[in-house]
């Protein structure tokens, strides 16, 4: 690592020549893959920006010019160049660097980003900043081809093509790969452009008629390739100058082309060809498997997973391809995310009921709407985070038609390594307040499936809300039985405190029930809240709290707390949930015993707020005057 352990900053790349970046190119790779197969992260899609990083960070003055990184999960080795290579050690755990770029991590982070089809509206709004101040800087996105499919990208590429006189280049990084499969017209059409007979004439014309003292006759034979390729391709009808496509992995190519770009003015943009995996053979082979693995031994590539707990994603899985082959009127949709949401078997088994429309959250749930008009039942498979990209869809085109779409919810809750950006923390309360919705939060798998068919029956919008990876353990039931609508359940049986958890937070209310001698409720369900339980364990229990594995304000306990309000029950109430803050990147079991919601931290909070370590809890007077609604 001779190379790369002298760059402590692109300052120090740029001083380079061009002979010594091929070999830093390998050191970088190798140090990228030995980096990840110690801590786990994304794997695939860093392999696959080597060269590109280098020649970006090479040819522009970065930071003062700016580069926005969509998504930002291939950004290992801009992490790495940019002085961050002795930090790569604690990527993705508690108190270390992130996953992905973070404005407050590095300077050179000029954007923070994890979500899809963001990098070009906020690499626009920095060229147009350069320009309203007097700056002469660049402002680079590097956006993917799966990213290209949201409406965002097409939105920016709309406002940006009229702009003549801003300093924006967009870099499309073509892997033909988004996490799962590319779909749509888009990527149809760049792929048969890249399998075109003149791909190759095209990709020398970015190779070596660029650089001068060629430029005329550069311009004219890419001018001509480019019309045999693609006439009036839609990113110049978007008003760029459209480049490529080029090898993303030829250094020769990539830093000549750059360097002329840096010299035009106005919106350009860059086609590049790259391949996920590069260089290392397994995850070539099988970029899918190694886009997010966990520690592995790289010599031996990753093994089987033993047998663990089963999933709640593959709960879901499962009762998506049982109530398929129950209900002929059952459709799936994910945007993007087939694997990650456990549906490749309903789609292997069901590939005229599956339908994957690219990141295009807004579309799916409007999408679903418009079939549920046709009499279809609509599942749509969506994370927490990513539902908040479609709110308005999910209040206008669902909500307020009361149409019969359900939605399940995966990484519900704190999801660990992928920090606040990924983070399913709002979905109860920005659900909670749109007339119609009914929401559930399972406490184990069996209960998962149950609620999924609950909500599948119920006419209307129903959401299912589940955590990420593993359950307890409960035995899952083969039937597609429901539960009561609105109606929860007493776990255990106790005095004077009785704890109303939901979902994830059962388990841990459980342990500080056997503690305190609590009783504990899976209420199961936060709209419709169980009032007759509600009722029930204020007039049994002298102190009330809830608990749930969601942003406090507005939540499940903020639906307590304005119920007892409207049936003007008094009562101590305690809310325990997650803090008014944006949580990081770590365990997730060591991130919810930082914010109180394991056993010990849900007995502890009980204990301290209602002082019953100082004061008999036979005694609720003493503490009368605490936590009144």
């Amino acid at each position: 690592m001779t190379l790369l352990n002298s760059i402590n900053s692109p300052a120090d790349l740029r001083d380079l020549s061009k002979a010594q970046l091929k070999p830093l190119a390998d050191e970088l790779r190798a140090f990228v893959l030995d980096s990840v197969s110690k801590t786990g992260g994304h794997l695939s899609s860093n392999l696959g920006t080597v060269e590109l990083t280098i020649a970006l960070h090479y040819v522009f003055n970065t930071p003062e010019d700016r580069i926005v990184w969509d998504v930002g999960h291939q950004t290992y080795p801009h992490k790495i160049l940019t002085g961050r290579r002795d930090q790569m050690h604690s990527l993705r755990q508690l108190n270390g660097i992130s996953g992905f770029p973070k404005r407050d991590e590095s300077e050179f982070d000029t954007f923070g980003t994890a979500h899809s089809s963001t990098s070009i509206s906020a690499a626009l709004g920095m060229a147009v900043g350069a320009k309203l101040k007097g700056e002469s800087r660049h402002s680079v996105a590097v956006i993917g081809d799966g990213s290209m499919t949201a409406g965002m990208a097409f939105e920016a590429l709309n406002n940006a093509g009229v702009m003549e006189d801003v300093n924006l280049l967009v870099i499309l990084n073509d892997n033909d790969m988004s996490i799962s499969p590319p779909v749509g017209a888009l990527n149809r059409y760049l792929a048969r452009l890249m399998s075109g007979k003149f791909y190759a004439a095209a990709r020398n014309v970015g190779k070596s008629v660029l650089p001068p003292p060629m430029l005329e006759i550069a311009k004219k034979l890419e001018e001509h390739a480019k019309g045999m390729i693609m006439p009036a391709t839609m990113f110049e009808e978007f008003g760029f100058n459209y480049i490529g496509p080029i090898d993303g992995h030829d250094l020769d190519a990539l830093i000549p082309t750059l360097q002329n770009l840096k010299a035009l003015k106005g919106p350009q943009f860059l086609h590049v060809v790259t391949k996920k995996g590069q260089g290392y053979k397994l995850a070539e082979a099988d970029p899918v498997l190694y886009h997010g693995p966990g520690k592995f031994n790289p010599a031996e590539g990753i093994k089987p997973a033993t047998a663990t707990k089963l999933t709640y994603t593959k709960v879901f899985g499962d009762w998506l391809c049982d109530m398929a082959a129950h209900d002929a009127q059952l459709v799936g949709i994910t945007p993007a995310m087939r694997e990650g949401s456990g549906m490749v078997e309903f789609h292997q088994n069901y590939p005229d009921r599956y339908f994957d429309v690219g990141i295009a959250e807004q579309h799916s749930v409007t999408f679903a709407a418009g079939l549920a008009c046709e009499g279809l039942k609509p599942v749509v498979a969506i994370y927490s985070t990513f539902l908040q990209r479609a709110y308005d869809q999910l209040i206008h085109d669902v909500a307020l038609q009361n149409l019969d779409v359900t939605f399940a919810l995966d990484r519900a809750g704190l999801v660990g390594a992928d920090g606040a950006t990924h983070a399913g923390n709002y979905d109860l309360a920005y659900l909670r307040c749109i007339p119609n919705m009914v929401i559930m939060a399972a406490s184990d798998e069996n209960e998962c499936r149950q609620m999924l068919s609950t909500g599948y029956y119920y006419k209307g919008p129903a959401a299912i809300r589940y955590p990420r990876g593993a359950g307890i353990g409960a035995t899952v039931q083969k039937e597609l039985s429901t539960i009561p609508l609105g109606k929860g359940e007493i776990k255990r049986q106790g005095q004077q405190v009785a704890i109303l958890a939901f979902g994830s937070m059962v388990a841990p209310a459980l342990q500080a029930g056997e503690k305190l001698n609590a009783t504990v409720a899976n209420m199961r369900f936060v709209k419709p809240l169980d009032i007759d339980l509600l009722k029930q364990l204020a007039q049994t229990h002298d102190y009330l709290v809830s608990v749930e594995e969601g942003a406090k304000m507005g939540g499940a306990g903020s639906a307590i707390a304005e119920a007892l309000a409207e049936l003007n029950i008094t009562k101590p109430l305690l809310i325990l949930g997650l803090p008014d803050e944006f949580i990081d990147h770590g365990d997730a079991t060591q991130l919810l015993a930082l914010v109180g919601l394991d056993g010990a931290g849900i007995s502890k909070s009980i204990e301290q707020h209602f002082s019953l370590a100082q004061a008999s809890i036979a005694e609720p007077r003493l503490v009368a005057s605490l936590g009144k609604i």
